[in-house]
């Protein structure tokens, strides 16, 4: 049986103890930003953001290769699983964890959805910063939609500066050369401030067939759900990184009508589906939404595509890059969508994001 890279299982007792230590307390990772910030401020605080790349949709869109594929690209900087877990202050984290830190070495990830990852592969820890400031968007049963008006000066301040850091870290060359990219699912709750914050962001929505797709967020809800039943610390893990998506942990963004009924059933996630891309649809005008099949179906082409919306230049990455791209399993095969309104509803809100598609 292939094995399966999950950072939260694979760490040893003493990284668990350093977990524990940097998520104690949300002062602890301000510190360690500030101590980061008197020690290294010099070799980052004068790098310019400029058009920011946000990946950003439901979960199970294939959000994390595109982020990987855009992390090939010389000059787009980005998380990494190294980042872990002083996340806040990963300048900082990288200059002391130099000396002990682990080989990389790639293995399928925990989601079974057969991606390869390793801790040099990129990752999306962003939310851990959002999670940290805006507390009171995290309800327990939901998570409330951030609007334009929803700014706050200090988060800005802190946000940017990070941005600043990761592409410190990860790029060399001109500075202003360089690009920050996130892959961060929660961000599809807070377009409208991200554009506000960052005028000449790029915010790029992948989608997929709406059965499929809410058949393979079922089946990721059910593996979690399982593993946060069987180990404890996978399911802090998930909850100190701010991902809530599924399992136990599960908050669904409440966009207009919130899903309803049983998160174990096809229909639940279906709903989903169709609150989040009536939100996507109605501000498509701010966004770079593409189409996940066509992009595996098109190859370099499709990806040509996206890289000219956003500012990419063809000549800076190869054409085996688009390669990486694979047609996601069609998981939806095995079950049945009894309510055939609601699938038909789907379908036409589909048919729109198509006709929106860069690809």
């Amino acid at each position: 049986m292939e094995e399966k890279v999950n950072p939260q299982q694979d760490y040893s007792p003493l990284d668990r103890t350093l977990h524990r230590l940097a998520f104690s307390t949300r002062s602890v990772q301000l510190a360690a930003a500030d101590m980061e910030r008197a020690m290294y401020g010099s070799r980052y605080r004068n790098i310019a953001i400029h058009k920011p790349v946000f990946i950003t949709s439901l979960p199970r869109a294939g959000t994390t290769l595109l982020l990987e594929i855009l992390s090939l690209v010389p000059g787009i900087a980005t998380h990494r699983y190294r980042d872990m877990p002083f996340v806040m202050a990963p300048i900082l984290w990288q200059e002391i964890s130099r000396r002990f830190r682990k080989q990389s070495v790639l293995k399928e990830r925990a989601h079974g959805d057969g991606m390869q990852v390793g801790y040099d592969s990129p990752e999306a820890f962003e939310e851990v910063l959002w999670h940290s400031f805006w507390k009171k968007n995290y309800q327990t049963d939901c998570i409330i939609p951030w609007s334009e008006n929803d700014q706050d000066r200090e988060f800005t301040d802190f946000l940017v500066e990070h941005m600043q850091k990761i592409i410190a870290l990860r790029t060399a060359g001109p500075a202003d050369a360089n690009r920050y990219a996130s892959k961060n699912n929660a961000n599809i709750a807070r377009i409208s401030l991200l554009k506000r914050m960052f005028p000449d962001a790029c915010i790029v929505v992948p989608f997929r067939d709406p059965a499929n797709h809410a058949a393979s967020m079922l089946r990721q809800h059910r593996n979690f759900l399982a593993r946060h039943e069987s180990d404890p610390f996978s399911k802090k893990y998930m909850h100190d990184i701010g991902h809530f998506e599924f399992g136990q942990l599960h908050r669904p963004i409440r966009f207009g009508n919130p899903p309803c009924g049983d998160a174990d059933t096809l229909e639940y996630w279906l709903r989903y589906w169709i609150s989040a891309f009536e939100h996507i649809v109605s501000m498509q005008a701010q966004l770079h939404i593409v189409s996940f099949e066509h992009l595996c179906a098109g190859g370099a082409g499709a990806f040509g595509k996206l890289a000219d919306s956003i500012g990419i230049d063809r000549a800076s990455y190869g054409n085996d890059t688009a390669s990486i791209f694979k047609s996601p399993p069609d998981y939806h095969k095995h079950l049945e969508i009894t309510d055939h309104k609601l699938l038909d509803q789907a379908n036409e809100l589909h048919r729109l994001l198509q006709a929106a598609s860069i690809t």
